[in-house]
């Protein structure tokens, strides 16, 4: 089986549980929703956020206006653009430049785009779904990037089953740092178990963000400032972005992400 195969078939199967789960625990108000709303909820959102979509009144939905129509829709084009025309310029004199270009443009188009466009349709149909990515790149601090920015439903998840129950036992530090170690080692099995390399890396990418976030919030941290204004951007943006290929290492890119280009071809 191709390994970028592998890597869908493990990132789905992780995916597929997790929303049974959150399924599952809100069942009764599935019961007192309509059968479309279920459906909805399971199969064309992918958001974990149960209550919020399955509510008729105690949430109201964020309003939707033209203009974030059309962004959402650029940003779909704008990953397309990255993904089949920009990642062909570096190949095949520059192949991991060519990886990361579609690997980038890839997640454009899903995570920022098709699935804004899903929570832009949900919400002008009156359902409360929210976008799972919601402008990280104006995040201040790092907690704010992973708290309330990037991927929110990977965030609820994490927060509900791994930081709240290991709160009372390990302390808010303890269950934080807990929960970045078994973000980084769900992230090393859909990632270096089908590229057969770079074992350790995400998880150690993780592991920092975690420290990093005890960092700023520390007292040396906030005299310097890092979780509010330009410098705790700038820290965000360095911890973030820079150690990325410890996330996305050069096997994963090699052996996962070129294949899967090739067969859709954009290489």
């Amino acid at each position: 089986m191709p390994r970028w195969v592998v890597m869908w078939l493990l990132a789905l199967t992780l995916y597929c549980a997790c929303k049974w789960l959150t399924y599952w625990l809100a069942r009764a108000q599935f019961s007192q929703s309509d059968r479309s709303r279920t459906l909805g909820y399971l199969l064309v959102w992918p958001g974990m956020d149960a209550n919020a979509f399955t509510s008729h009144s105690d949430a109201v939905p964020e309003p939707t206006s033209r203009r974030e129509w059309a962004i959402a829709g650029l940003k779909v084009l704008f990953g397309v653009e990255l993904t089949w025309v920009v990642a062909r310029w570096a190949w095949p004199d520059r192949p991991l430049v060519a990886g990361w270009i579609g690997m980038v443009g890839a997640i454009f188009m899903l995570h920022f785009g098709v699935f804004h466009l899903l929570s832009l349709a949900w919400r002008h149909a009156g359902i409360n779904a929210v976008p799972l990515m919601r402008n990280p790149m104006r995040a201040t601090s790092l907690g704010e990037f992973w708290g309330r920015r990037w991927n929110t439903g990977f965030h609820q998840l994490a927060s509900r089953f791994t930081f709240q129950p290991l709160r009372p036992s390990l302390g808010v530090v303890g269950a934080m740092l807990t929960t970045f170690l078994v973000s980084g080692l769900i992230h090393d099995l859909v990632i270096s178990v089908p590229a057969g390399g770079g074992y350790g890396l995400p998880t150690g990418y993780f592991v920092l963000q975690g420290l990093g976030v005890v960092g700023e919030r520390s007292g040396p941290g906030r005299w310097l400032g890092l979780g509010r204004g330009w410098r705790g951007w700038v820290f965000t943006a360095l911890v973030t972005a820079g150690p990325a290929f410890w996330l996305f290492p050069p096997p994963f890119v090699h052996n996962v992400i070129l294949p899967m280009l090739g067969v859709i071809g954009a290489v």
